[in-house]
């Protein structure tokens, strides 16, 4: 009787949801008693219907806001660029009417409180700043359809209340953190809703196709990209951060559907040292505006309990490193338009109104802290000054200017102050010249975040990290670099970063070569085989009387090509230009070492890639590499879906990817068409916990180390913090490289400092020349790893090649992509790719 009791109620209950979708009113979400201005367009006006009935779709959101910025003088409306899909970077300037007009003038005026000798300026009748994002992730859509509501609130709503928080405020009014992201959601979740709301979670609705609406057009998760700042979205909201220091940044996110509504702080333990006692004591006052307006609602929050404050390129934790207080908000997601929860059933407008609660309880302690986070803001400063001491950073690679550019360009983002290497010099057995390096003074307003970028840390309060535990920028680009530097070479700040300077190509009736170190040559070789060219791999040095050049240095012969010598030579000049990569013309074959004609020389051809895609594949891992090739390399990529794999033809490919994965991304009779594609000359390339799989099908024979640690002493309560200080969130290590093996073609030092975010361990193979890339005895170079796994780790191997039939099978135990800031890393695939058939 009870169960048919608790059906006939759950029957009701999923009634009134569709009765509450139908009669849903914008009355829902406003406050009480506030009256609002008639002239100002209501969302449904513009879009259609009142905020939750449907999920709003990208193009209908700038509809309204660029409606309510036509109509309201408390708008002004920036575009700051476009996505990869060209969908637009909208940003709102909410503010009093007065403000709106001399907005250039309280920029200046705010951002002189970062600025030395900002000790007399008067705070008390200075607006704060509040950066307000919405849903940076695609599919917790909760955040930008609140941002409906809470732009109508802020443009219309009339009274003295809202007269004085405009008066004191500008608001940076973000929308959609990720445009590319929301369309992909709003699709799925509006093509799958019933007319009848259903709330049953195993509905389509609720299980999104992959890859999912999370990520952006490249499958990248835009809330690690706040300090690597590597993506369209990222870099246009750097730059207003920048362009403004806010006062508070907010970031609305989603969690598991069955939670209720967390606020920051996260867990003490887990903030990173730098940032200052004070920041967290004030998160924790504006916490209680939330506390206080979540009371009056009626609708349960938690905080302290989980989430961390350590990894800087999060939108919560970014601000914190930058004088700014970062907020995270993540709501229970209905992840469609009302589910079934542990908590009953969850609808979509519920989640829209906590996010708009939270939004306007901000603005409520921005108002009231105003002076007081002004006066923290510049005191970070001031401190950061103070403290910097004196010298500086240098970071540079003779070598591989570009890499250190594109490092560089990271700075001038961040707006570091940064300086050219005038005078070569020597510091710590490293060589910075002009051209190549880079000098960032210490003493300097940015002090503390170079310090977050380029630190290495091995001690930590906590075990447990949300996220990484390092990202040593210089460690990342693979660059050399020192803390010890002198400033005497400082002489001028850059204003404007210009790429390397390369020397023209010179013609030659003989030959041209080009060094592999740098990190544009891959896409320079690219570009001579996609042309139908002759090149070859040097696989031992050589050299002439003017230069000598390492492993893997690429010849291309003038002679019997398919252009002649005088369209050979403008083609390779038009290679040098558009890749910004040094080619050498050679007159002679009479080289010292090896010979330009040595059997040594190695051929190489034009490379079919793809890449695997779809259900049973890590997206992250995937969009990471296919961004390497489309946006970095301009390599063609073919996208694979596993789902098609049966019906592909794989003849026309000479290489496939396959990335991490969950459950069997191919099934059995898709990996004998693999294993015979292999065996006819293809090249597998896999990486991560793909190593079980090749071991299972006897695609390369791996010994994967195994150690079952016993839980001694450890409560219940425990349990899970104790397995989960077992893992590698992400941390640096430090491996010695065989650099006459082809994988290692391109790097100039013996020892390579790689990402790890796996406790894969592979035992080392007997033979040494078959460990060309091995941990060393002591390998943390920085982040967190548990004693016992460091002990594993010691002399295991992050690579393994071998052969099946007349093909290849190349393993990497972790991401050599990550997230598109590891550059130093990402020339171990292109050695795969390109020379793989020669190791």
């Amino acid at each position: 009787m009870r169960r048919v009791i608790t059906l006939l109620l759950l029957i009701f209950s999923i009634a009134s949801q569709a009765q509450d979708f139908d009669t849903l009113t914008l009355d829902y979400y406003l406050p009480k008693n506030i009256t609002y201005n008639p002239t100002i367009p209501k969302p449904q006006d513009v879009i259609g219907f009142v905020p939750g009935q449907w999920h709003v779709s990208h193009d209908r959101l700038v509809n309204y806001m660029k409606k309510l910025a036509e109509v309201s003088p408390r708008i002004s409306l920036e575009n700051r660029g476009t996505t990869y899909e060209g969908r637009p970077l909208l940003l709102l300037i909410i503010s009093s009417e007065e403000n709106i007009k001399n907005l250039d003038q309280i920029r200046q005026n705010h951002k002189a409180l970062v600025e030395a000798g900002s000790e007399d300026i008067n705070t008390e009748d200075m607006p704060i700043v509040v950066n307000q994002g919405f849903s940076i992730h695609g599919n917790e859509p909760s955040g930008t359809n609140a941002a409906l509501v809470a732009a109508y609130h802020l443009a219309a709503a009339e009274g003295e209340e809202i007269q004085e928080l405009l008066k004191n405020t500008i608001i940076l009014f973000d929308p959609s953190f990720n445009p590319d992201g929301l369309q992909r959601f709003a699709y799925w979740a509006n093509t799958n809703r019933s007319a009848n709301i259903n709330s049953d979670p195993q509905d389509r609705e609720y299980d999104e196709v992959w890859p999912g609406g999370r990520t952006n057009h490249y499958w990248f998760d835009l809330n690690r990209d706040w300090l690597p700042a590597q993506l369209p979205e990222s870099r246009a909201r750097i730059k207003t951060f920048h362009d403004w220091y806010p006062n508070i940044l907010t970031d609305h996110h989603e969690m598991g559907s069955n939670a209720s509504f967390f606020f920051q702080p996260g867990i003490p333990s887990r903030t990173h040292p730098l940032t200052p006692d004070l920041n967290q004591e004030l998160t924790r006052e504006i916490g209680n505006y939330h506390a206080e307006a979540f009371d009056k609602l009626g609708s349960f929050y938690f905080t302290e309990e989980s989430y961390d404050d350590f990894y800087y390129g999060k939108g919560s934790t970014f601000p914190d490193i930058n004088g700014s207080i970062g907020i995270l908000f993540e709501q229970a997601s209905s992840r469609g338009h009302a589910q079934e929860t542990d908590n009953g059933i969850l609808t979509f407008p519920f989640t829209i109104r906590n996010q708009f609660t939270a939004a306007l309880s901000t603005l409520e302690a921005a108002k009231n802290m105003r002076v007081k986070l002004l006066n923290y803001q510049r005191d970070f400063y001031k401190n950061a000054r103070n403290s910097a001491g004196k010298g500086a950073w240098a970071f540079g690679s003779s070598k591989d200017a570009n890499s250190a550019y594109y490092l560089a360009e990271i700075m001038k983002r961040h707006q570091i102050e940064i300086h050219p290497v005038t005078e070569e010099f020597t510091e710590d057995g490293k060589t910075y010249k002009p051209g190549s390096s880079y000098i960032i003074p210490k003493n300097q307003r940015q002090h503390r975040l170079v310090q977050a970028m380029f630190e290495k840390r091995t001690s930590f309060k906590d075990s447990l990290f949300y996220d990484i535990s390092a990202w040593t920028f210089p460690l990342a680009f693979n660059v050399d670099y020192t803390e010890d530097a002198s400033l005497i070479n400082a002489v001028k700040r850059i204003t404007e970063l210009e790429k390397p300077a390369i020397p023209s190509v010179e013609k030659s009736d003989y030959a041209y070569v080009m060094e592999w170190h740098d990190y544009n040559a891959p896409k320079a070789l690219n570009m001579i085989l996609n042309k139908g060219l002759r090149a070859k791999v040097a696989m031992q040095e050589f050299g002439t009387k003017n230069k000598q050049y390492d492993y893997g240095s690429i010849m291309i012969p003038v002679q019997n090509q398919k252009l002649n010598k005088e369209e050979l030579f403008d083609f390779i000049k038009n290679v040098a230009e558009s890749s910004n990569i040094e080619i050498d013309a050679v007159g002679t074959g009479l080289t010292s070492g090896i010979n330009l004609g040595s059997r040594f020389f190695l051929p190489l051809e034009n490379q079919e890639i793809a890449l695997l895609v779809g259900e049973g594949v890590t997206p992250y891992d995937a969009g990471e590499i296919w961004h390497l090739f489309d946006q970095r390399y301009d390599i063609k990529v073919t996208k694979l879906n596993t789902r098609n794999f049966g019906r592909a033809d794989l003849s026309r490919y000479t290489d496939i990817i396959l990335v991490n994965s969950w459950g069997a991304a191919l099934g059995e009779s898709d990996t004998e068409k693999l294993k015979t594609w292999i065996k006819n000359g293809g090249t597998l390339i896999a990486y991560r916990n793909a190593a079980r799989f090749l071991n299972a099908n006897k695609l390369l024979d791996l010994e994967i180390k195994t150690n079952d640690i016993e839980a001694k002493n450890v409560s219940f309560e425990q349990r899970r913090d104790f397995y989960g200080a077992q893992g590698i969130g992400g941390a640096i290590f430090k491996a010695k490289l065989d650099r006459s093996h082809p994988i290692a073609f391109g790097y100039t030092s013996d020892h390579l400092a790689l990402f790890r975010n796996t406790t894969t361990f592979i035992e080392a193979d007997d033979q040494s020349y078959n460990n060309p890339i091995q941990y060393t005895n002591d390998p943390l170079l920085s982040g967190y790893i548990s004693e016992e796994k460091n002990e594993e780790i010691k002399n295991t191997v992050p690579f393994k090649k071998g052969s099946l039939g007349r093909g290849n099978v190349i393993y990497f135990t972790d991401n050599t992509n990550f997230r598109a800031f590891w550059y130093g890393t990402n020339k171990l695939l292109m050695n795969a790719i390109f020379f793989g058939d020669h190791m």
